[in-house]
């Protein structure tokens, strides 16, 4: 793990600031309650559940309205703010109710695709999203979403619970306050699974229990991040990141419609194999093996042969084990069988990876089988551990001598800020060279808030600003006048800087556009930093430059 995240004490008597949550309930246990039939689910969630609890309910007053959006039609919902959290912030969330609640034991890519077209639609509102839905098919929902899903930029995070939160005895207050927590607080642009204190990437998890809470595991992939007594213990380095310059945009209706799933067991008979390989206009079979990948071909190869026959008429077959840890590999004779057959290797992928992966390859227009069996074979959202060989290359150049000498990640910081200023795009290429490093300093913020994509927004050359971006630094973030560098850029005139962060998904905050069509004065002028239009992009990194950051000290958005 990365170590806690502390951050920085501020004044008592401060005003604390604001992340915006969306969560959308889709239904589950979570939101039951008990009646004369049993648990049913229930509406005004915000009102009953939550209201009345202080760790979700600061009791702050006036009431705040937000605006969220449905199916294309502009909606106000009621909110709520939580308590200043360890990070010295309130999440403020309001809830949007589907109707009819859905069914997680029956949920199909129809439910998938209004899941992902609410968060889509309400993108631009909110820092993070939060999914209440069913445990049953949660690592389902959870895997689709994250093919659905490509150049997420912000948190979307799902959770659930194995009793209600109206019982005595439940983890939904648990899981929902880390899940509402770690959304508003930490830039984790991933499909998330939140369950017992953990957070697990959404594509590597499985259901391991149908009683304990503890209800999920992610066998082949450390969690992203822990809730310990100090705080969120995030694993940074595991965190994937947008690496090319894209909008957020989502795939609908997955194709489950056309995969089937079959379990291998002992003395199964071609016959059913190729029953279930002849179901009209199938498409696609992921085959649950023994072990390593092995499956039994039988004395005459009748099993292999069959399903030869129709990997030949162009149906994917992936293979994936049936045993909770480890990974498929032709290290034994009918794995190897299986794969001269034309059967692809699923590595360590889960199987509710595998289904909702080929759907989501199935469902891309002009993809041919080839194409479709390649991308099955290498991670597109980290659902897979891709096999490796070392590779052995000499240090890439040296730096300036001053740059050489850096001992921590805040001096680094400081030279980024030097180099940005004086649109040095070989010493910034240079400084993020370290993956760990890399890292560290695409995520750091200075006194006042400003990450390195802020000050390349105000910079002199926009080609620093596209080195930040691809090497996945996040264009969200506001600093502490709550401030994008998207406003930053526009205010500057910079019009390419302005094209680039748009292009890798950037907009405007609510009360940046706002300010934008006031004639109240300049946003920017109560800010840490002082945006003039007239002043030289020096001018406003030189703040960051002059400035040390105290050791341990971190800003997140």
């Amino acid at each position: 793990m990365g170590g806690v995240t502390f951050m920085e004490r501020e004044n008592p008597e401060s005003r604390y600031p604001e992340s915006r949550v969306l969560i959308i309930m889709t239904g589950g246990t979570i939101c039951m309650q008990p009646s004369a039939d049993g648990l049913v689910p229930m509406t005004g969630f915000l009102e009953n559940a939550m209201a009345p609890r202080p760790s979700f309910n600061d009791s702050s007053t006036p009431a705040v309205k937000i605006h969220a959006y449905k199916n294309g039609t502009r909606t106000s919902l009621d909110s709520l703010r939580t308590p200043p959290s360890a990070y010295s912030r309130h999440i403020r969330y309001g809830i949007l109710e589907f109707h009819p609640l859905l069914d997680s034991s029956s949920i199909s890519s129809i439910g998938w695709t209004e899941i992902a077209l609410t968060i889509k639609e309400n993108y631009h509102l909110f820092d993070g999203f939060v999914v209440l839905h069913g445990t049953d098919s949660l690592a389902y929902t959870a895997s689709a979403l994250s093919f659905m899903m490509s150049d997420l930029g912000k948190p979307v995070i799902l959770t659930g619970s194995q009793a209600s939160i109206f019982a005595l005895q439940s983890d939904a207050v648990d899981n929902l306050l880390g899940s509402l927590i770690i959304a508003g607080t930490f830039v984790i642009p991933e499909v998330c699974l939140f369950f017992h204190h953990t957070l697990f990437r959404g594509n590597r998890t499985t259901k391991v229990s149908a009683s304990s809470f503890e209800a999920f595991d992610s066998p082949n992939s450390d969690p992203l991040a822990k809730v310990t007594s100090l705080g969120v213990d995030v694993n940074w380095s595991l965190v994937r990141r947008p690496t090319r310059i894209a909008e957020f945009q989502v795939t609908k209706y997955l194709d489950t419609a056309h995969v089937a799933c079959l379990r291998i067991f002992p003395g199964i008979k071609p016959e059913m194999v190729g029953s279930v390989l002849g179901v009209p206009n199938l498409r696609g079979l992921i085959l649950e093996t023994f072990g390593m990948g092995n499956a039994p071909g039988g004395v005459d190869g009748s099993l292999t042969k069959v399903i030869r026959l129709a990997v030949e008429r162009g149906i994917v077959i992936v293979n994936v084990s049936q045993c909770t840890n480890g990974f498929v590999s032709p290290l034994y004779a009918p794995g190897t069988a299986l794969g001269r057959a034309g059967v692809v290797f699923g590595h360590d992928l889960t199987t509710e990876a595998a289904l909702t992966k080929l759907s989501y390859l199935l469902a891309l227009p002009n993809m041919t089988y080839t194409q479709i069996t390649t991308q099955m074979s290498h991670s597109l959202r980290g659902e897979m551990t891709e096999m490796t060989l070392p590779s052995f290359s000499h240090p890439a150049g040296s730096i300036d001598s001053a740059v050489a000498r850096l001992t921590s990640a805040e001096s680094a910081f400081t030279a980024l800020g030097y180099s940005i200023r004086n649109g040095d795009v070989r010493t910034v290429r240079e400084i993020l060279e370290g993956d760990e490093v890399n890292y560290q300093l695409l995520k750091r913020a200075d006194y006042a808030g400003n990450t390195a994509v802020h000050l390349a927004a105000v910079g002199p050359e926009p080609e620093i600003l596209r080195v930040l971006l691809t090497r996945g630094a996040s264009v969200h973030p506001r600093n502490r006048a709550n401030n994008t560098p998207l406003y930053l850029a526009e205010k500057m005139g910079n019009d390419e800087c302005v094209r680039l962060l748009r292009e890798a998904g950037a907009h405007l905050w609510e009360a940046e556009s706002s300010a934008k069509t006031s004639d109240a004065g300049d946003l920017a002028s109560n800010s840490f930093v002082e945006v003039d239009s007239e002043a030289e992009p020096a001018d406003l990194v030189s703040s960051v430059a002059d400035v040390e950051l105290d050791e341990g000290v971190e800003v997140e958005v």
